[in-house]
């Protein structure tokens, strides 16, 4: 009986869902980005997620004063806003239409991969919209599999899923341990790329320096294009303003080779997620407002509150 309930609950919340989505229909996609920017910009700092970003900003920019961290906390929350309101549009957007609002920087090393039929490892952040670098890739028809997280109610994942191949993205890999490595190191093999996100807290992985603090990261990208010899391709993505965005395919970050033993390789993949993690530090540092700073990146004892 319990699982029956639970399953009228999941189908409740994607007809919700639905339901917002349909009234979304006549308006534009700048019309409902500014409004959900100015929802979220209300309703953010009022949450228990407002004391995680602005303890991560200061941890991130200790030396910026009160006055600077909350108007960068401001601009953050509308920003947030934006990108939540937009997710159910993106389907709206094509890339390299003649009047689209996304400008692509580096296409040509996209462009490289196809001529070569080599996979790559596309590595980025929760920059600005981070979905739209997705469509960059997928619109460009480079084979892309795409990692994601299943969300916990299956038909709202579906829905997901549907949305995603609205904008282009056909193939997608679930976080799922050994069996989803597994499914990217084929692809890689067979000369598809991989796209993953690795900018967030990851538990099982390794210590790393982010913004001078240990941070767990996942070493997974770096163990992908360890064995498999593909380039690591790091992508960022600016709003630079209302619905406009700008997409970098960056220079291929070399991962660092001194040797074949354990220890060396151990070394050498450490020090390759430490230049995959500046990277991602240097976007932030240029773009302070674009990151997902609701996430606990670093150790839970950090955001304690103080007495």
């Amino acid at each position: 009986m319990a699982v029956f309930f639970k399953h009228i609950g999941w189908r409740l919340e994607v007809l919700a869902y639905d339901f917002i989505r349909l009234l979304m229909v006549p308006f534009t996609l700048n019309q409902i980005s500014g409004f959900a920017g100015w929802l979220i910009g209300v309703i953010g700092p009022k949450t228990s997620k407002h004391h995680i970003a602005k303890t991560n900003m200061k941890l991130a920019f200790p030396d910026a004063d009160d006055a600077q961290i909350d108007t960068w906390l401001k601009e953050s929350w509308n920003r947030m806003g934006r990108t939540f309101g937009e997710f159910p549009l993106l389907g709206r957007i094509k890339v390299f239409d003649k009047n689209s609002n996304v400008e692509v920087v580096g296409l040509e090393i996209l462009e490289k991969l196809k001529r070569d039929k080599k996979g790559a490892v596309l590595i980025s952040g929760h920059f600005a919209n981070w979905e739209l670098m997705a469509a960059v890739f997928s619109q460009a028809k480079l084979p892309v599999r795409v990692t994601y997280r299943p969300t916990n109610n299956p038909y709202f994942d579906k829905r997901i899923r549907a949305q995603r191949k609205a904008y282009g993205i056909e193939l997608m890999v679930a976080k799922s341990g050994p069996k989803g490595a597994k499914e990217l190191i084929q692809a890689l093999r067979m000369g598809d790329s991989v796209a993953l996100l690795n900018d967030q807290k990851f538990n099982e992985g390794i210590e790393i320096p982010f913004f001078g603090h240990g941070a767990m990261t996942a070493p997974g990208p770096t163990r992908l294009a360890m064995q498999t010899g593909a380039p690591l391709i790091p992508m960022s993505i600016v709003r630079t303003s209302g619905t406009n965005f700008r997409v970098t395919i960056h220079e291929e970050i070399k991962p660092v080779d001194t040797g074949n033993s354990p220890e060396d390789k151990k070394a050498d993949i450490r020090a390759t997620v430490i230049k995959i993690t500046q990277f991602i530090e240097d976007q932030i540092r240029q773009n302070p407002t674009d990151w997902f700073w609701v996430h606990r990146r670093w150790p839970k004892n950090m955001y304690k509150r103080e007495p």
